[in-house]
């Protein structure tokens, strides 16, 4: 609008017809402004409403994870979901469908019954079709000799219209393989097992 703002001089040639359509005109065009300013704001209103949504559900999945309510887990994931945990131990590997990552969890439980989980932070990126979710968090166990395991790391999830299709853990790994390595020592079988794959 301050660009198309005529100079004071030539408006004070305006007199009559000439000034009514000039103040029409300025009108029309603060009005055309105004209602994309108030567009832009719904819209930023809007992204800010659905990253507050998916923060929750990313949470929500978390303390799913520590109540081990891994069904409704996997409802929110696509049934070609892809799973990520990386190193060298039962609990890594990449999976390519929602049934391999049921197992994986399933063994997750199994191997790591007291684990709690805590997300310290949530940062969403991104529109209902392409989302990008970023989950910082502290994790806790008692080991099978007694002692205290915690852990840390990052997930970095894609969501598209409310389902992830996509989940990368980064975590300290070498922690998790002395972790298994400890329960295989104790007998427990399932901590030694190669990875779940798909």
């Amino acid at each position: 609008m301050n660009a198309s703002r005529p100079k004071l001089s030539s408006l004070s040639k305006l007199t009559g017809v000439r000034w009514a359509r000039f103040l029409i005109k300025q009108e029309s065009a603060f009005r055309a402004e105004s209602r994309r300013a108030d567009g832009n704001r719904k819209c930023q209103k809007r992204g800010r409403m659905y990253h507050a949504i998916v923060k929750r559900i990313a949470r929500k999945n978390f303390e799913r994870v520590n109540q081990k309510n891994f069904d409704a887990l996997l409802q929110d994931c696509v049934p070609d979901v892809r799973h990520r945990f990386y190193g060298s131990h039962a609990l890594s590997g990449e999976r390519h469908d929602r049934e391999a990552v049921r197992r994986w969890f399933e063994r997750l439980g199994r191997l790591c019954t007291g684990l709690t989980l805590t997300v310290q932070d949530v940062w969403v990126k991104g529109l209902p079709h392409d989302t990008t979710i970023i989950l910082r968090w502290t994790a806790k166990d008692t080991l099978i000799n007694g002692s205290p395991y915690s852990n840390y790391g990052v997930h970095v999830l894609k969501m598209r219209w409310f389902k992830i299709v996509d989940i990368d853990a980064y975590e300290d790994s070498q922690a998790v393989a002395e972790n298994l390595k400890l329960q295989a020592a104790h007998g427990i079988r399932e901590a030694a097992e190669p990875p779940i794959v798909s």
